[in-house]
Formats: structure tokens, sequence, C-alpha cells
């Protein structure tokens, strides 16, 4: 699939200009803020921060695959709400303590978040495996809905599978551990959040700057020029499709944690455009744009709700301002005085 090459060349490391300093004092703000909440015993905000940063992971995820691959995926969903059941059949089968399956061998619950974050990776790559190798075969508007219709099969499944609530969903009692340390504690689940957010961007960040990110970015500008000098688009197009899927589906998993539930909305096409939402918001291709506009949806969501119900009129004319007057999102109008720095 091929989109308009509208989005930045990767970024491989810190460039002290006006994008940068951003960057810097997004995150600056987005660590300080939850520390000064807990100092205070609001933790309300701490959880807050964490919704944020768990949803820039996810954005983070998608992000990679429109902004260095090209592939503009409505169902991106499906992963976030696979690794959000991973973590929550594991602690569900960990709590009753029983075994998951027993046949052709044991495979018992789970309440330790290292091994849930390997499992849940696993398994979406497994399916972004499948989904990619027939998606992947379409371009333009067939590959949108063909990835849409695969999120929407998964969440009609979720529904029909009454083991674990079906439309009700999922309750996790307990939230899962990582080793001895108290993820109970918001301040502490939030640090951990923060720290994989910093470790999505700095993988995405790599393999962006690496070969592998340039053939991936030569295939979404002219796959015809990638495949006249030997390389084979559409494994290099499949893999960045993968490892898209993988990160957003660590953001699910954290946030189920973070809710203690898990439940068919997190499969829903409702929530592949809010994920779209944080990446248009942002900035296509840049880096740390998911994170201001995943800070941006909650705070809008969080306050402006208070006041109305119609806070996504509100957002409606943020994502058109920004298609219209500033098509690399936020990040994109500073970048673009940034080059004059």
């Amino acid at each position: 699939m091929q989109v308009t090459d509208t989005a930045p060349k990767p970024v491989t490391g810190f460039k002290f200009n006006r994008e940068g300093a951003t960057n810097v004092a997004v995150m600056a703000v987005l660590l300080a803020l939850p520390l000064w909440a807990s100092s205070v015993g609001e933790d309300y905000y701490v959880n807050l921060a964490s919704l944020i940063t768990i949803f820039a992971i996810a954005g983070v995820g998608l992000n990679f695959a429109i902004g260095q691959g090209g592939m503009v995926s409505f169902g991106h969903a499906a992963f976030f709400g696979i690794g959000g059941y991973t973590a929550g059949i594991a602690a569900f089968h960990s709590f009753e303590e029983t075994l998951f399956m027993s046949v052709p061998f044991a495979i018992s619950g789970t309440n330790q978040m290292l091994i849930i974050w390997v499992v849940a990776m696993a398994l979406c790559g497994l399916a972004a495996l499948a989904i990619g190798a027939i998606s992947l075969r379409t371009e333009g508007v067939y590959f949108i809905m063909i990835t849409l219709a695969f999120a929407q099969m998964i969440y009609y499944f979720a529904i029909s599978w009454p083991t674990y609530g079906g439309e009700d969903g999922l309750s996790i009692y307990l939230r899962n551990q990582i080793g001895a340390v108290d993820t109970d504690h918001a301040l502490t689940f939030f640090l951990i959040c923060f720290g994989l957010l910093l470790a999505a961007i700095f993988v995405s960040a790599r393999l962006s700057g690496s070969r592998f990110g340039a053939a991936l970015g030569t295939a979404r500008m002219n796959e015809t020029r990638l495949a006249t000098s030997g390389i084979n688009p559409f494994p290099i197009k499949l893999t960045g499709f993968i490892i898209s899927a993988m990160i957003t589906g660590l953001a699910g998993a954290l946030f189920a944690e973070l809710n203690g539930f898990v439940g068919p909305s997190m499969l829903s096409w409702h929530r592949s455009g809010e994920i779209m939402v944080f990446v248009i918001l942002g900035g296509v291709g840049r880096l740390y744009g998911p994170v201001i506009g995943a800070s941006l949806f909650v705070l809008l969501e969080t306050y402006i709700g208070e006041w109305t119900e119609h806070w996504q009129l509100l957002l409606g004319f943020a994502l058109l301002g920004v298609v219209l007057f500033a098509r690399g999102g936020v990040m994109g109008l500073i970048a673009g005085r940034a080059r004059h720095d």
C-alpha cells in the first residue's frame, strides 16, 4: 500500500532544535506531574498520566506502520485487544488456579507481567503475520477495509467467548506483578509504563534509522524502486507490520492492568479510530508525536468531558484544523519552524 510521502525523515538521534526541545519538554512534564501528584496523594492524576503513557505506546506502534511503512491500518484495535485479553486471561487462571488448556500440553495462568508481556507481544506478532500476509496484498482503501474487517472478526469472536465474559468482559481482580515490585502503587505502575514508552520510542527510532528502516521507507515511497534494487518489498512491509502490532499489543496489556478489566470494547473499531487520532494529532511520522496526540486526546476527554458530553465535537474541530492547516500535526508545526532555526 502506498500513501503520499508527508512523513519526515527517520529520527535517529536528538537534535537541539524546537522539535527536540519540545520532545524533551513533553516527556519531562509527563514524568514530573505524576511525581508531584503522588507526593500530594492525588493518585487520580497519576493514573491519568499512566493512561496517556499507555495510549502513547499504542500510538508509537501505529505510527511506525503509517509513518515509516505507509501502511494505514484501521485494525490495530485487534492487537490492542489481544494484548489486553492476554493479561486478563493469564490473571484469571492465576487467580482461579486453573489451566488455560490441558491438551496437548498444560498451560497455566500467571500473574507475572514480564511473562504476560512476552506472550502478548508474541500472540500479536502471530496475528499480525496472518493478517498482514493477506492484507498487504491489497492497496489503498482496500488495505484499510481489510484490516478493519479482521479486527471486527476478532471483536465478534470475543463477544461470543462466554468462558471469558463474552460481551460483559473479564475483571482482573488483582493486578499482575513484576517480582517483588508493588505494581498496585499508582506511581510505581506509571514509572513502569513510562519506561516502556521510552523503550518503544527507542526501538522505533533505531529501526527507522537502520537499513531495515531505510528499506521500509523506500517501500512506502516507491515499491518498484526497492524491487529493482533486489529487495522484495512484501517481507519488509510484513515485518514492519508485525513490529507495529507487537508494540500496540504491549499497550493493550498495560491498559487492561490499569483498568483491572478487559472487554470487547478494546477490540472495537472505535479503539482503532482513537489510536489513529493519537498519531494524526501529534504528527504522522514524528517520533514523539503520539505522546502529544495521546495527551491532547485524554485531556480533552477528561476536562472538556466534565462540561459537556459532546467533547468529541471539539476533538473533531481539532482534527479538522490539523488536516487543513497542519498536515504534520502539532510536531509538524514545530518542525517546520525548526528548519529555519
